[in-house]
């Protein structure tokens, strides 16, 4: 499987210019999936009641372009659904098939805690056989949230994280690979955004031995996951035969 990932400069706010943008950037491209950023119809912003989507609109538009161009397409906006604001992460398929997975770990640093729901389940979809665990940006530094429980294959991170503190970002996507026997593909943002927050490039796929496996071009990365080559290794390195057992609660 061929994923291909955006290093988006998102355009603040802007939901109309961002959809462009995304089309413009994919329009020659070919991938069984492709991956958008965290919030990237808006960029990652707190004024929710402002930007967030009342009527479905990224999803809408995710479907109309997966539709398209007959293939996955994955990322998070603000939604507001039942009178909550929530940073969704929608995976879509081909055939409009959707799933989408709430961020968990709220970033209480920038107040999103305050403003957005915490979502309360750990969400997994299986795509062309591949099982992909969903998570957005700050779920990345709660490794237990994540444990492969041999119930995934690879974890999909969307991100809005800023160069400040990238030394974390890219330590902690390798570590979740190595600990959890999995490809991990962590796409983050480029540019600056309506708080002057900086990000540089730093979209990573790594394999489950944390070798870094994607390749970019442009403001693109694509990587291939293999299967095989992940069944394996896993049954060479039988390493989460050993993991602890334990019982994530959710409140």
């Amino acid at each position: 499987m061929k994923i291909t990932g955006l290093n988006q400069d998102i355009i603040w706010k802007d939901k109309a210019e961002n959809f462009k943008l995304i089309e413009n950037q994919f329009q020659n491209q070919e991938a069984d999936l492709f991956l958008l950023p965290e919030m990237f119809s808006t960029g990652f912003c707190m004024d929710a009641a402002e930007v967030s989507d009342k009527n479905e609109e990224s999803l809408e538009f995710l479907k109309k372009i997966s539709k398209e161009k007959n293939t996955a397409f994955c990322g998070s906006a603000s939604v507001e659904s039942g009178g909550k604001f929530y940073n969704r992460m929608y995976f879509v398929k081909p055939n409009s098939e959707v799933t989408f997975y709430d961020k968990r770990h709220l970033f209480s640093f920038s107040g999103e805690d305050k403003i957005y729901t915490p979502g309360k389940e750990r969400v997994i979809v299986e795509y062309l056989g591949i099982r992909f665990l969903l998570q957005v940006c700050y779920d990345l530094r709660f490794p237990v949230f994540s444990r492969n429980n041999d119930d995934y294959d690879a974890i999909l991170y969307v991100a809005n994280w800023p160069e400040k503190r990238v030394e974390a970002w890219e330590h902690l996507l390798k570590a979740r690979a190595i600990e959890n026997l999995s490809y991990v593909f962590g796409l983050n943002r480029i540019g600056t955004d309506g708080n002057d927050l900086f990000y540089r490039e730093s979209s990573h796929c790594f394999f489950a031995d944390g070798k870094e496996i994607g390749e970019k071009s442009g403001n693109l990365v694509s990587a291939e996951l293999n299967l095989e080559k992940l069944k394996n290794f896993r049954n060479h390195f039988q390493f989460l035969n050993d993991r602890d057992d334990f019982e994530i609660k959710i409140n």
